[in-house]
């Protein structure tokens, strides 16, 4: 009888005969959970369930652990988002003293790293959300303080004083 298998690299191998496949086992290449197709089966099992390899296994395999349908794995959230938004919340808060400097100018760049390895990870990240809040008070903490120091150049640093006079 010959046999297909499907390798631990994902790759299908065969037909072999049963001595490969013992001589694969002996040598760790394949195990009593390694996919198999006889031919004339209806469908593929595992050689621990093989009735000629019974003898070479003590125990039925395992089957292979699965995360359940409705469970998914922990999202993190990503520490750019957070300092992103962390820092455009500071340069609000140091918007009149110093025009927000450097923390909205750190919230920018931190908000645009988060969204681009949120964007890009292959493992869901949570935080989209923190960085882009974080981008738009970073953005408008800048805007706002270019704004302002413009308006104290074309005014020459000169405040208005209103003199109201007494009758």
């Amino acid at each position: 009888m010959k046999y297909r298998i499907i390798g631990a690299d994902g790759k299908m191998y065969g037909p072999i005969g049963l001595e490969q496949i013992r001589q694969w086992l002996a040598e760790g290449r394949a195990d009593n959970r390694t996919p198999v197709y006889a031919e004339g089966a209806s469908d593929w099992t595992y050689l621990g369930l093989l009735p000629e390899l019974a003898a070479q296994f003590a125990a039925p395999p395992a089957a292979p652990a699965a995360i359940p349908s409705g469970l998914s794995p922990a999202r993190a959230t990503n520490g750019f988002a957070t300092a992103g938004l962390i820092f455009g919340l500071l340069s609000w808060a140091s918007c009149c003293c110093c025009c927000g400097l450097p923390f909205n100018l750190l919230g920018l760049v931190f908000s645009i790293i988060a969204l681009l390895q949120i964007s890009s990870q292959i493992q869901p990240q949570e935080g989209r959300m923190f960085a882009i809040i974080g981008l738009a008070l970073s953005a408008a903490s800048l805007l706002s303080g270019l704004a302002m120091a413009v308006w104290q150049m074309a005014t020459g640093g000169a405040t208005i004083h209103l003199q109201t006079s007494g009758f």
